[in-house]
């Protein structure tokens, strides 16, 4: 079995390795049956590519997914995760054209999604979309151009596979930064089950029976200990006692109730973790990022997380907001921020003399994880330490703006789709506009658009549950003067408008980032017509 560290695979320097030829990908996919679709490996998906600013450069990784042992910092358990995974993930300059061989060592068929990159169609990699899964065993090589700089990521796009250890940061240079820095700390959050109290498969397969099927009277619930003024019991990872069966000790099941939470509602998630980790590590056990008081330090914040929304802070400092998703904003000052699943911040910070806790709360679930700054000599901070930034000033993503450079041009919407988010958890019937996601038929109900087009995707909340809905190959403007994203928070009740330019051919995703809302239905295709 394979032993990693997760926190020197997320931060450590970059080290690229392998090569492999492009493999073909499978015209074998549901677009036969609409022959009005473009398929992922029609020319004009070639055609695109060749127009994408290109250095020439490539960069080549080889990624193997494989079973084996993690180190979460003195608990060690048994995954799947990328066992060569270069030390940093991937880091590249815009304009590089990435070469990605993914070696399958796994029991299962598995896939590599690029997450927030506006890549060729056939390279997403989204069975059954747009190529078919890499089978046990097999191998496949991702090649694509990487034209816009900013913080982005990877992960499968099978199953519920994310929620365990196989993703990584994929970091895309800006050979013009206009920002000034001295340093960069890559920040990845995520909620942490496998092989602690079962799997990602055993939790999806629970929360599918919907809370008819449950047994409530053991699921475990914050509602009695969650205190938005004070930590109070707050579990900041390994205090918790995992029982093999789900839960905390004494619990039969892996369902979450009573997450309440001020900025997402009622229900801010369905799964209770006994873990939430900081770069791969227990916040009894953090990871540490050292450097000199009045260091002026970028960081790039990803949550990779499968259900929970975290609100984050570095106790003592205020954070910049110079981007969201990869794109830059108009800056703002801010005390504390809140990253959805798949949203990631980029934030300057000049750091102080001392030990300062970078605390990320687990959004309505009474737990968070949590690393440390250190620039000096002191103790460090109690893992369940709760900084006052955390209660400061916090901003919406849709409350930022666009950087000017990041505005789309004025342009009227040549077509809008309603989609309304549905479903809810007595049945866990998650949807869009009432119709769960059909894999052994994608192309049944497709958000059709045309190249060229401005096109509205309208994303009416019609559940009592906030979603982040993610839309893959482009990225959008979120309502009005509003960041460019590819991943938004609506919350319940509320519609956010999302305008995107129809500039990348084929057939896209557009989904919740919730893993298992997504798992469950809640996903539908932007397709473009022939």
């Amino acid at each position: 079995m394979t032993m990693i560290n997760r926190r020197s695979v997320l931060l450590a320097g970059l080290g690229l390795a392998g090569s492999g030829a492009l493999a073909a990908c499978s015209s074998s996919n549901a677009s036969s049956s609409s022959p009005s679709l473009l398929s992922p490996s029609s020319s004009p998906i070639a055609q695109a590519e060749s127009k994408r600013r290109s250095t020439g450069r490539e960069k080549a990784v080889t990624l193997t997914a494989t079973a084996g042992s993690m180190d979460l910092g003195g608990r060690s358990v048994q995954t799947w995760l990328y066992g060569d995974l270069p030390q940093g993930g991937l880091r590249l300059s815009a304009g590089d054209t990435l070469v990605a061989t993914l070696n399958n060592h796994l029991p299962a068929a598995t896939s590599i999604h690029w997450h927030g990159l506006a890549l060729r169609n056939d390279m997403d990699g989204v069975p059954p979309v747009t190529m078919r899964p890499v089978q046990a065993g097999a191998s496949f090589t991702y090649r694509f151009v990487t034209e816009q700089p900013g913080t982005y990521w990877f992960h499968p796009h099978t199953g519920v596979q994310l929620d365990r250890a196989l993703y990584g940061p994929l970091i895309v240079e800006d050979p013009k930064e206009p920002l000034s820095y001295d340093a960069e700390w890559v920040v990845v959050l995520d909620d942490w089950l496998d092989g602690v109290t079962g799997t990602p498969d055993q939790v999806l397969a629970e929360l599918r029976k919907g809370m008819g099927g449950m047994d409530m009277s053991a699921a475990p619930s914050s509602s009695s200990a969650m205190d938005m003024n004070g930590m109070g019991g707050m579990d900041m990872g390994g205090g918790a006692s995992p029982s093999p069966s789900g839960g905390t000790a004494g619990m039969s099941n892996f369902m979450l109730m009573g997450a309440t939470s001020k900025l997402l509602g009622v229900d801010a998630g369905d799964v209770n973790y006994p873990y939430h980790l900081v770069n791969g590590r227990l916040a009894t056990a953090p990871d540490v990022y050292q450097a000199k008081p009045g260091t002026r330090v970028r960081l790039r914040i990803i949550n990779a997380g499968g259900d929970t929304a975290y609100r984050l802070a570095l106790g003592g400092h205020r954070m910049t907001i110079t981007h969201t998703d990869g794109y830059p904003v108009q800056h703002e000052d801010v005390d504390a921020l809140l990253l959805g699943m798949g949203e990631r911040y980029d934030v300057l910070v000049t750091l102080k003399d001392g030990v300062f806790p970078l605390t990320a709360l687990a959004e309505g679930k009474n737990a968070a994880g949590m690393a440390l700054v250190r620039t000096g000599s002191g103790a460090a901070p109690a893992p369940t330490t709760r900084p006052v930034e955390l209660d400061g000033r916090l901003l919406r993503s849709t409350d930022l703006r666009a950087d000017d450079s990041a505005q789309l041009r004025a342009k009227r919407v040549d077509r809008t789709h309603r989609i309304e988010l549905t479903g809810g958890m007595a049945k866990y019937d998650w949807a869009l506009n009432g119709k769960p996601f059909d894999m052994n038929n994608p192309t049944a109900n497709p958000f059709t658009v045309s190249s060229g087009e401005r096109v509205r995707l309208q994303f009416v909340n019609k559940t009592t549950m906030w979603h982040p809905m993610h839309l893959h190959g482009h990225t959008f403007q979120a309502g009005g003067q509003g960041p460019r994203k590819d991943t938004v928070i609506v919350l319940p009740g509320a519609t956010v408008e999302c305008d995107f330019d129809a500039d990348n051919p084929g057939q896209w995703l557009t989904h919740c980032h919730n893993l298992y809302h997504g798992e469950t239905g809640m996903m539908g295709l932007v397709a473009y017509t022939g």
